[in-house]
């Protein structure tokens, strides 16, 4: 009787859908390439895909492979940028959208690894500008993208109320006291986005989470893993 009872918890054991191992704050974390692939074998919608392979003409500038950032070093061995595969059509559609206008997208960043949001918080001077790890980011889930519009013609930006990752109080979407053209600048930006499924950040112009994170997992998985 008792081998049997142990037969039936192994066998459950290893039918788990993912082996997801719990950090310090007590979250759940995709830290392997194994527990990933079979995420995605039970449910394709949580593919993480490169965005340059799946939107035409999307530009990147992705900052935190540079030392061009707050943090003032490259977290990222590579210049690339992901997200799950609901986020990158919905990306897609905007990116249609706006070339209508003869606009386009830049990303600064998409998935981050949650080692990099960790690493994050400990240097942020204002953490109110960055996800605390007890919480993890939507960006961990492959659910948040960093961007701006570009003029397609120019390749430049437009002119947005502040430069990325700005800690400045006009880093907020809801900051009014800027030129007329940058204001209309950011709106755009932002009901394109939000007309598309994403929400912007309550203090980050350029912070836009895909409505549906919630259903995705934080992960912890370098670039060169995906």
């Amino acid at each position: 009787m008792i081998s049997r009872i142990l037969f039936s918890l192994l066998l459950l054991a290893g039918t788990r859908s993912v082996a997801q191992k719990s950090n310090s704050s007590g979250l759940a974390i995709i830290n392997s390439q194994a527990d990933y692939e079979k995420s995605v074998s039970d449910n394709p919608d949580k593919q993480l895909v490169e965005l340059k392979k799946i939107i035409p003409g999307i530009k990147l500038d992705i900052k935190y492979a540079t030392k061009d950032n707050f943090a003032r070093q490259a977290v990222y061995r590579q210049a690339r940028a992901f997200a799950r595969l609901p986020v990158a059509q919905s990306l897609k559609a905007v990116q249609a959208e706006l070339k209508r206008k003869g606009l386009g997208l830049k990303i600064f960043d998409g998935y981050r690894p949650y080692s990099v949001t960790v690493k994050f918080f400990a240097i942020a001077s204002d953490k109110n500008f960055v996800a605390n790890p007890k919480d993890g980011s939507r960006h961990n889930r492959g659910c948040a993208v960093d961007l701006t519009l570009i003029d397609l013609k120019t390749g430049r930006e437009l002119p947005m109320p502040t430069p990325y990752d700005s800690f400045a109080a006009a880093a907020s979407p809801s900051y009014n006291n800027l030129p007329a053209n940058v204001i209309r600048n950011r709106n755009l930006l932002i009901s394109v986005m939000e007309s598309n499924g994403f929400k912007v950040l309550d203090n980050e112009w350029w912070h836009f989470d895909f409505k549906g994170w919630k259903n995705f997992e934080l992960m912890d998985l370098a670039f060169d893993k995906l």
